[in-house]
């Protein structure tokens, strides 16, 4: 029987991968709700620091002993059968509970429980949405995959009826949430090491859709043939957006600044219902912005206040955030970390670019880099140099028979002018020994790349 998180309020609960975008949100949500927390992982993460700070008991490696006392043991799917803190459990009989129940758990009661899911901008997506809200005074629940300064964080409790959550289809985990209302960005080709082909994940998408009770709303990508595919065979109310002014929501009369920031009028229908301005730049940030335009009126915000909040959203961190500017030398990180994600945050940083862009690649997993090779081979085209270093294995082992290297071969075979850089200290002795004034860096993926961005301002402050 699966345990619920309600049945531990106030006992202490721990939290294996802890560090974890989503694991930390968890845990300082669980504290603002008055359970005692724990965790463990495997690194030092600059998330750790976070959760520490609200008063978690954190460890740095995942020992047997550390689960010990602990009511409920909740851990991420990252997070094997074989590891010594889960199995330590099982011979306690301390019972565990997978991150997506616990999240779906949580959202248990809200009346709109929406879950907004897509291969691509998920975080913004949320990020947006809840700004959006909070400004509006809905006084959302919020659990995002990434830090949102509107919020303080990446997760919120409010006294309202709305919880609003990032929900990730990698190993079907939004399958165990329970939604009144769903946006679907995108259905594209990702986390190949837990689905067959991009077949499967389309029906996956399809399944977290007919979660939506009978008097539920589903929200979706128009211009997507595959999410409106899936939609389509809903019997609950449909709402479109898109480029195509067929959607229910779309964008008229597009103006692009230097900067790539656009300025549209947001349709609804045959009507105009506010001039937006947008504060993040690039054109699928604009399709981001109509999906959360639509969720939010759904939720009970007007448009034109939905629109308003849209020109002050700066977006989450680690999403094209500056970190730096060094010997005229603009330092951007962004969390992109497939290839799709890349060429988007590259496209912008081109456009705010006044002299050479430098794309600096972690990629991320080794099933990723495998099944999307090729693309990775030329998804830094708009570069004028690329970096890659080591792959980051995340959860998986090193199977021996792919590395960086080879990706930079590629690379270099489509014409890219690419260097493998194995660690972060390459990398910046690189970077430094080649850039100049008015050139652009920029790091990308979703695992510890940034931490060159940290280490690079580091030795900035140390040098004055």
């Amino acid at each position: 029987m699966i345990p619920h998180i309600r049945d531990y309020q106030g006992q202490r609960i721990h939290l294996i991968g802890i560090g974890g975008s989503s694991m930390s949100g968890l845990a300082e949500m669980l504290m603002d709700e008055g359970y005692s927390v724990s965790g463990s992982d495997r690194d030092e993460g600059y998330l750790i620091g976070r959760v520490r700070d609200r008063g978690a008991k954190v460890f740095i490696g995942h020992r047997a002993e550390n689960v010990r006392g602990a009511a409920l043991v909740c851990y991420s799917a990252a997070i094997h059968p074989d590891n010594p803190e889960r199995q330590e459990a099982e011979r306690l009989g301390i019972p565990t509970l997978e991150r997506a129940y616990l999240l779906g758990q949580l959202m248990e009661g809200y009346a709109k429980a929406t879950g907004i899911c897509g291969a691509h901008g998920k975080t913004t997506t949320t990020a947006m949405l809840s700004q959006m809200l909070t400004e509006g005074g809905l006084d959302p629940s919020v659990h995002i995959g990434g830090q949102l300064d509107a919020i303080g964080g990446s997760t919120r409790v409010g006294h309202g009826d709305i919880f609003v959550a990032e929900a990730c289809e990698f190993n079907r985990s939004f399958l165990r949430l329970k939604p009144t209302v769903a946006l679907v960005l995108n259905i594209d080709a990702d986390h190949l090491d837990c689905y067959k082909d991009i077949d499967e994940i389309e029906e996956t998408f399809g399944q977290f859709l007919r979660l939506l009770p009978p008097d539920g709303v589903a929200i979706g990508n128009g211009d997507d043939v595959r999410v409106r595919r899936q939609m389509e065979k809903l019997s609950c109310r449909k709402v479109f957006f898109g480029f195509d002014p067929g959607n229910d929501w779309y964008p008229a009369h597009r103006e692009e600044d230097d900067r790539g920031q656009i300025s549209f009028d947001l349709m609804h229908g045959a009507e105009k219902t506010a001039r937006v301005r947008m504060g993040v730049p690039g054109e699928f940030n604009v399709m981001n912005a109509l999906g959360a335009v639509a969720a939010a009126t759904e939720l009970g915000l007007p448009a034109e206040k939905a629109a308003e909040s849209l020109e002050r959203f700066t977006g989450a961190h680690r999403r094209f955030e500056k970190t730096d500017e060094i010997d005229g030398v603009e330092i951007f990180h962004d969390y992109g970390h497939n290839p799709a994600e890349m060429r988007n945050a590259l496209s912008i940083a081109r456009k705010r670019c006044r002299g050479r862009l430098w794309a600096v690649m972690q990629p991320h997993t080794f099933s990723r880099v495998r099944a999307l090779f090729d693309d990775y081979l030329t998804c830094t085209a708009e570069a004028d140099f690329t970096l890659v270093t080591d792959i980051c294995a995340a959860r998986e082992a090193d199977p021996g028979d792919l590395n960086s290297g080879m990706l930079t071969e590629g690379m270099r075979r489509n014409g890219i002018d690419a260097v493998w850089t194995p660690g972060f200290d390459d990398a910046e002795q690189y970077l430094r020994s080649h850039w100049r004034p008015g050139d652009l860096v920029l790091t990308m993926g979703c695992g510890d790349i940034n931490l060159l961005n940290a280490q690079i301002h580091d030795h900035e402050v140390r040098k004055v």
